[in-house]
């Protein structure tokens, strides 16, 4: 990807690599676990030879950017602060779009809720909107709903998971993330994380390059994934700090996309929930909802060109 200029930004006292093509309106790529800049790669080329400016950072705890210590580094304020201030430096006093995938795409949402002067129009994929409820902490309704093993649940106690992933090593976790293909909730038994025993034959769908592997596995050989891990040990400190946002809708317009064979839209009843009015009532300015026939959670990568068609044709309204 030379043909991308890469540079780091000290932003909120961290150093923020960021990925950039361009020099039209701003489109901001949000990324999610265990992705990087990198899994925007065919939107970036595409939509800046189509005249937009593609910004992708590396979010904090990620890739080449900074990685502090401890949980309560990783609350969704830090998050969507980071990118408040990416934007203030890279498109200051400017309405921007948005596009975020997985954990990018739960960013996203936040984004549009607490700052929607920010926001022009937002593309999300995978992870629907649900506004914080003040009934019960998220981890406990999903280790309720499919117990301790669960990957967020599992997750939640520090080094566990860092444990067996380097019993696994880094570049057959990453094989084994890409390779998930199934409807059902994401398990991580111990001895067989992803739904089969760890030394099971992986098939790699056709679009995961030697090249792919290779960058995902260099960098976060780098790092680790304690970075990533810690969004998700955050999520009950990010409902407590939510609670003034309580049933808040998000109003800026949006257009939502998802695979019909990911498994996040098979969680926590999502894709009956995305199908029904109350998704509407929750983003009052969705505009469309797509469902990819036969496509998987890893979705932009999967199928860059019509999701670069999607998003470009939606932020010509705008």
């Amino acid at each position: 990807m030379d043909s991308i200029e890469h540079k780091t930004l000290k932003l909120n006292g961290i150093n923020m690599h960021v990925a950039e093509k361009g020099s039209g309106q701003v489109i901001l790529f949000i990324h999610g676990f265990p992705e990087l800049w990198y899994s925007w790669r065919h939107q970036i080329l595409s939509l800046s030879q189509l005249g937009y400016r593609c910004v992708a950072p590396d979010l904090r705890g990620f890739g080449d950017t900074d990685v502090p210590q401890g949980v309560q580094n990783y609350t969704i304020f830090h998050i969507v602060g980071d990118l408040v201030a990416l934007l203030d430096t890279v498109a200051p006093d400017q309405m921007v779009f948005v596009v975020g995938h997985d954990w990018g795409a739960q960013v996203a949402w936040q984004l549009s809720l607490y700052r929607p002067d920010k926001v022009k129009a937002l593309v999300n994929l995978s992870v629907a909107y649900s506004p914080r409820t003040a009934t019960a902490k998220p981890v406990a309704v999903m280790r309720q709903a499919y117990g301790d093993d669960f990957y967020i649940c599992k997750i939640q106690e520090p080094g566990v998971m860092e444990a067996e992933f380097a019993e696994l090593g880094t570049k057959r976790v990453i094989e084994e993330f890409l390779a998930y293909t199934s409807r059902s909730p994401l398990s991580f038994q111990k001895g067989n994380l992803f739904g089969h025993p760890n030394d099971t034959e992986i098939v790699l769908p056709d679009w995961v390059t030697d090249e792919v592997i290779d960058y995902y596995t260099t960098k976060f050989t780098k790092t680790g994934f304690t970075g990533g891990f810690n969004y998700y040990r955050a999520i009950n400190l990010n409902w407590e700090l939510n609670a003034p946002w309580t049933g808040c809708p998000v109003k800026v317009p949006t257009k939502f996309i998802v695979g019909d064979m990911d498994t996040v839209y098979y969680t926590l009843g999502a894709n009956k929930y995305i199908n029904s009015p109350a998704f509407k009532k929750n983003v009052p300015l969705l505009e469309e909802v797509v469902v990819m026939k036969g496509v998987t959670h890893w979705i932009q990568e999967e199928k860059p060109e019509e999701v670069t068609k999607y998003i470009y044709d939606f932020f010509q309204k705008f």
